[in-house]
């Protein structure tokens, strides 16, 4: 007599967190080991504020430490010396991550050069180089980087040259067009800041599909599913359960520490919400982009134009806060 297959867990038996794997891949969205380990994600993303944030901390120091100490005969001096750290900084995290999670860790370029397409290029080549010379396949990285115009196509530089970005800072469907027109590997639209945005400026709080956020983030991917785009969705910065859940389905999610903690603590049943079936019957246009119109576009979006620029703004601040740290070392 054979034996039967076990019956899977009802859902309910399973965590939120649980539930949400099956669908989507999650991301710790940390520079922190210990919540990664805690709820094995696939991949980890970092940016400047979250590094700055854990190079400060006592039980990361020894990272920093360690870098300072081999990098401080390079050779360099004054500010190329200190650029040379936090190069070398940005992927001794990325190392100890990769060490956890099975997949990709997702390493930032210095914001300031947002608008300088060949200065990203030429940062993206240098971090995979890093990467590669400690023994890491540069299948496991992603070079994030602004989507800005000059970014996307910094962008389809590194991706033609097999160095794989993940495009942050985006906040429109012209930005994601843009990016998916570049054949980047990944974007990160940001869904809690677009969902600040639409509660300050109208005052007035937003839940479940009626989220701004949510809606942008499921719009595009409507997007690229219809029209046959490779380009993987990671939803980003959340601002609560209700907005992830809405997006369960998206080809992935990078998520806070404190969210994968509610999720893991919660069964209540979770149902997917973005399916490549349901896409191919949006109604949703095709869009035509050139720069012109990109620029013309992000323009008429008071939001996207904010967002991206405040971002681009609070990333740049927190890596002259980092140069402090390490100058101060040095």
């Amino acid at each position: 007599m054979s034996t039967a297959t076990a019956e899977p867990p009802a859902a309910t038996q399973l965590s939120q967190l649980q539930q949400l794997k099956t669908f989507t891949k999650v991301v710790a969205d940390t520079g922190d080991f210990e919540s990664m380990r805690a709820f094995h994600p696939q991949d980890a993303t970092t940016n400047p504020s979250l590094i700055l944030q854990a190079a400060t901390k006592p039980e990361y120091a020894f990272i920093l430490e360690k870098v300072v100490a081999d990098r401080k005969n390079s050779g360099l001096t004054g500010s190329a010396q200190v650029e040379d750290i936090i190069d070398n900084v940005l992927v001794a995290f990325g190392l100890e991550i990769l060490k956890i999670v099975p997949g990709r860790v997702s390493t930032e370029t210095d914001a300031r050069l947002s608008f300088d397409t060949q200065g990203s290029i030429d940062k993206g080549r240098q971090l995979i180089a890093l990467y590669e010379a400690a023994g890491i396949s540069r299948d496991r990285v992603l070079i994030k980087i602004a989507s800005t115009w000059e970014g996307i196509k910094a962008a389809e530089v590194l991706e033609k040259e097999g160095i794989h970005c993940n495009l942050t800072l985006l906040f429109s469907l012209a930005q994601a067009v843009a990016c998916a027109n570049a054949n980047v590997q990944l974007i990160s639209p940001f869904v809690g800041r677009i969902y600040d945005w639409y509660k300050a400026a109208n005052k007035r709080d937003y839940t479940g599909a009626e989220d701004p956020g949510v809606q942008s983030v499921a719009a595009i991917y409507s997007y690229y599913k219809k029209f046959g785009h490779k380009t993987e969705v990671m939803g980003a910065s959340f601002r609560n359960v209700s907005q992830i859940i809405e997006l369960a389905g998206s080809d992935l999610l990078t998520i806070s520490p404190d969210l994968l903690a509610k999720l893991a603590a919660s069964n209540d049943p979770i149902e997917r919400k973005l399916d490549p079936a349901k896409a191919a019957a949006d109604p949703i246009e095709k869009l035509d982009l050139d720069e012109k119109t990109f620029r013309f576009l992000l323009n008429e979006d008071a939001m996207a134009t904010e967002k991206t620029a405040e971002g681009i703004r609070k990333f740049a601040a927190d890596i002259v806060k980092l140069e402090k740290v390490i100058a101060a070392k040095v």
